[in-house]
């Protein structure tokens, strides 16, 4: 068989529907460890282009092999040469470039409303629909605005309000543009700065979705991760905490350069706005990271009550918790500067937008 039939090509789309379900699927990641230990696709095999060659013998006969590198290009070379020793071997087009803007939905009944959780995979950011009757309310949309679009018209709903649950600094916030092909009202908090017209929101504030039912999506202040954090309560039923509270951790409280003070906030954040609420409350943060697994048809999400013993931050006392937080925090988002100039609206969106924003998210302390 000729070099060039070994070698195959598998895109992102096709690469998310066999992570789960194909057992003879091997990832070959051929960047440098450096790179790979930086950001990479759940489950790979790091051997780096240089060394793939006398690492044959790591290669096993029988998988289903998908080389990765940023773009394509090194993933390519590393196919010819398992080629040239007769080993089949797929490709992933566009590497973890298409990798950073790929993504999947979940969708289930929560209190009464419908929530689909729309999965950014190679960010690890999340972000939601949530419907019921007519009308849904889109939270913390990324710059891929169809997303939201299709899932509102696959559900028959009008999209009445976008909502972030705070300035990002991690990736770039589609909320402005859905807002303007929608026609969405924009709810933002003010004590974040912004630079562009919102309505803004005030504690409390609640979004009516289904009068008939009393279904309301309701707005909670909780500074910390930033001055303005606010998450999104449905109900008793769901708590859309942004980066306030994780699945693994809490929000870091150092992006805006006063730490200490933000630690604090978030301490009182969590404990008299969160965890005074049920242990049957589902938690919907806006990002997961490698310490979390993410399977097809599973919210990325979990009962309150679970967080409440699993995260030892949660049973600190402030002043342990404060010291913790800023002792903890680690590198800060790729660009993020640059990043919060663009969602807060004092630096117009460019060309370089989704390269800017490559690379895992960091809003969570370590």
């Amino acid at each position: 068989m000729a070099t060039g039939e070994l070698i195959s090509s598998i895109t992102t789309s096709e690469l998310l529907g066999r992570l789960d379900a194909d057992d003879a699927l091997y990832m070959i990641d051929v960047r440098e460890p450096d790179e790979v230990a930086d950001w990479q696709i759940p489950g790979v095999h790091n051997i780096p282009l240089a060394a793939l060659e006398n690492s044959l013998d790591d290669v096993p006969g029988d998988a289903k092999l998908v080389l990765i590198c940023a773009k394509g290009a090194r993933a390519q070379l590393g196919a010819e040469i398992l080629a040239r020793h007769a080993i089949p071997s797929a490709v992933l087009h566009g590497g973890m470039g298409a990798w950073a803007s790929t993504y999947d939905r979940v969708t289930g009944d929560v209190g009464g409303a419908t929530v689909v959780q729309i999965r950014r995979r190679g960010k690890g950011c999340l972000s939601y629909v949530v419907g019921a009757g007519a009308t849904c309310v889109a939270i913390d949309p990324s710059l891929d605005v169809e997303q939201y679009r299709d899932v509102a018209r696959e559900h028959g709903w009008e999209i009445t309000h976008v909502l972030d649950t705070h300035l990002h600094a991690d990736h770039l916030s589609g909320a402005r543009d859905l807002v303007a092909q929608s026609g969405a009202t924009l709810l933002l908090s003010a004590s974040d700065p912004f630079h562009f017209a919102f309505e803004a929101l005030r504690d409390g504030r609640r979004i009516e979705l289904a009068p008939d039912v009393s279904l309301t999506v309701s707005a909670v202040s909780v500074p910390g991760h930033t001055e303005g954090s606010t998450m999104y309560q449905l109900g008793a039923a769901a708590i859309f905490t942004g980066d306030t509270l994780f699945l693994e951790s809490v929000g870091r409280p150092d992006l805006a350069d006063q730490a200490e003070v933000f630690a604090h906030n978030l301490y009182r954040s969590l404990h008299e706005r969160v965890l005074p609420l049920s242990d049957t409350t589902t938690v919907f943060p806006a990002h997961y990271g490698s310490a979390v697994e993410v399977h097809a048809d599973i919210f990325v999400a979990r009962p309150l009550g679970d967080l409440r013993h699993s995260l030892a931050a949660l049973a600190m006392s402030e002043d342990d918790f404060v010291a913790w937080a800023m002792a903890n925090v680690k590198d800060r988002p790729p660009n993020y500067q640059r990043i919060v100039r663009i969602n807060e609206g004092s630096e117009t969106l460019s060309a370089d937008a989704l390269e800017m924003e490559l690379g895992p998210n960091r809003c969570a302390i370590a």
